[in-house]
């Protein structure tokens, strides 16, 4: 697992080399949305103002709003709207109702047009009404409504004999005279304490004075996720899910990429970097075809991960390279040696240096370069050569990959005496005419293919 930490720099590189791949995967996204948008059918939202008359406080707002949305009122509106294949449980699903400021109810409805929806909320704000009425008892029976007032009257007449008890005793004279008169003060006491407590009493049956505010205003948008969201949804997540898949592959892959890994790796010493231009991807012999332009356009022909290719100087400063690894094997291998150049299959990149380097060191040194799977390595037999000398690029395999390539060498007895790690550069645009190119100099006048001179 890669270690490195995920830096903007490492969102920026992705943003560049896979922005096609980016913009394709949000529009399928986007499509996705937008065929989850045409499952589910349009909804419209419609909202019913109660009014509820008195003082309240805000526990009692919320339980109101409780029994706004509960079966027992919804069940009442649905049974007067009559909608044929419309349950009341489903109904039950669509009614909200909270509290809002000003001892105001919200009542609302959603449904498939805003008519519906309308006429949903404004019959269960209806229902409402009636049911928390007769919660509190309230009727429009008139003897019901006289019965506190006829109440009170009693209650005034026996205030009045008590007072006419009390003048009639012998005031203060006799013993029993005067506990009558204590005991017709405290009966007095209780009906005022009595009729004090109805009084208060009398304002909470008052609340149950519940008033529908209007009918509710007709939806002129859908209610979310509405069509354009769900699109947007749907790309952003796919966009995201794109972008996290990178970075976790990323982070989840084994490759090799630093010169101590891959040489501990094959277990052979570090000889030198080369390097070789960068190809246009339609250059290349994988670039042909229908699959490689389908790659090609959706950026996946390139490794997102790996640094940008610099920009190298001139011919000589590559082919130097070259020489002074070659200089290097000369000076491991005092006795004349020949070598065989092993190359992973697929490393384009270490194919073109590991013929490059062929064609600088010579036939006597490096005599034949072969590419070898890693999936299922095999070297040829040992025949002329007495060592292997592996090409490849950093970033492209694994260390089980490399010890696979390593064991093979040595079955096929093999010596890996060294490894040459392969890059790649940016070329410096042609020259004006008229002026020499950088590789007309004087140590490679021999033309493309000179050796470089003996080792």
């Amino acid at each position: 697992m890669s270690e490195d930490t995920i830096r903007l720099v490492t969102i920026g590189r992705i943003f560049r080399r896979r922005w096609r791949l980016l913009v394709i995967v949000t529009v399928v996204g986007a499509l996705i949305g937008y065929g989850a948008s045409l499952l589910f059918p349009p909804n419209y939202t419609a909202s019913t103002s109660v009014l509820l008359a008195g003082q309240w406080e805000e526990r009692e707002l919320l339980t109101q709003a409780e029994i706004a949305a509960s079966s027992a009122v919804v069940d009442r509106a649905a049974a007067t709207l009559g909608w044929s294949g419309v349950s009341a449980g489903e109904l039950r699903e669509r009614v909200s109702a909270k509290a809002a400021d000003g001892n105001i109810i919200k009542v609302s409805g959603t449904a498939d047009t805003p008519e519906r929806a309308g006429r949903l909320s404004d019959q269960v704000a209806q229902q409402f009404v009636a049911f928390a009425a007769r919660i509190a008892g309230d009727s429009s029976d008139p003897e019901a409504a006289a019965r506190p007032e006829a109440l009170r009257q009693k209650v005034a007449q026996a205030s009045r004999r008590i007072t006419e008890l009390a003048d009639a005793a012998d005031p203060g004279r006799t013993v029993e005279g005067v506990q009558a008169r204590t005991e017709l003060e405290k009966l007095r006491t209780a009906l005022q304490e009595a009729m004090k407590k109805l009084d208060e009493a009398g304002p909470a049956t008052n609340k149950a004075n519940m008033v529908v505010m209007g009918p509710a205003p007709r939806p002129a948008e859908e209610a979310p996720p509405t069509r354009m969201q769900l699109v947007v949804a749907g790309a952003l997540l796919f966009f995201l899910l794109a972008v996290i898949g990178h970075l976790t592959a990323a982070r989840m892959s084994r490759r090799l990429r630093t010169e101590p890994e891959i040489a501990a790796a094959l277990g052979a010493a570090l000889l030198g970097t080369v390097d070789v231009p960068d190809e246009r991807p339609e250059d290349r012999p994988e670039g042909r075809g229908p699959r490689a332009r389908i790659r090609r356009l959706l950026g996946l022909d390139t490794r997102w991960d790996l640094p940008a290719p610099q920009t190298s100087g001139d011919e000589a400063g590559r082919r130097l390279r070259y020489r002074r690894v070659c200089a290097r094997l000369g000076d491991q291998l005092p006795l004349p040696r020949r070598l065989l150049v092993v190359v992973p299959e697929g490393d384009e990149i270490a194919r073109r240096a590991a013929g490059q380097l062929a064609a600088e060191a010579g036939s006597d040194l490096l005599p034949r370069v072969v590419g070898v799977s890693v999936d299922r390595p095999m070297v040829p037999d040992r025949d002329t050569e007495s060592g292997a000398l592996v090409v490849l690029s950093a970033g492209s395999w694994t260390e089980g990959e490399l010890a696979g390539i390593a064991g093979a060498c040595a079955d096929a007895e093999h010596e890996v005496v060294g490894v040459v790690l392969a890059g790649t550069v940016r070329t410096l645009p042609a020259r004006a005419a008229g002026r020499p190119p950088h590789h007309a100099t004087p140590a490679f006048a021999g033309g493309d293919d000179a050796r470089g001179g003996s080792l």
